[in-house]
């Protein structure tokens, strides 16, 4: 399988706490917690669907939004290179999900993060793999400005 890439958007808001959504997922037959994400459009760059992503499932647009690194989500079947971003400074401004999609907003503490991480609640693999690029960069920015 060829695809054009995809995104994923670990939003960080004012209180430090990560924002993540909830959507059944169809093939596991549950519910899961992820990051924003999408693949990207023909014609579309990372960083617009990363931004539109955001939107659309979460209802913020950041001031900042940054890309961290990339990691291919499944590399035995797929050619796709999935970039993961930061995103900050988030305004509220409405969500507007695809007519097919549902998302409910999980806020979490890095702390509460990583328990669900441990109990198996986040099983996502996109997600693990973006929080394990984008935790030292939120954790270190975190000790630094305290």
């Amino acid at each position: 399988v060829l695809t054009p890439g995809s995104i994923m958007v670990t939003p960080v808001n004012s209180e430090g706490k990560l924002v993540l959504v909830r959507q059944y997922r169809y093939l596991g037959d549950r519910d899961s917690v992820e990051f924003p994400s999408g693949g990207v459009k023909e014609g579309a760059t990372y960083d617009e669907t990363a931004q539109n992503e955001l939107r659309e499932e979460t209802g913020f647009v950041a001031g900042s939004l940054n890309p961290i690194g990339s990691h291919n989500p499944c590399n035995g079947l797929a050619h796709e290179i999935c970039r993961v971003y930061i995103a900050r400074d988030l305004h509220f401004v409405g969500a507007q999900p695809d007519e097919t999609e549902s998302f409910e907003i999980v806020t979490l503490t890095i702390e509460e993060l990583e328990l669900l991480i441990q109990d198996g609640t986040i099983w996502d693999g996109m997600t693990l793999a973006a929080w394990a690029i984008a935790r030292p960069r939120i954790i270190n920015s975190k000790t630094q400005s305290h």
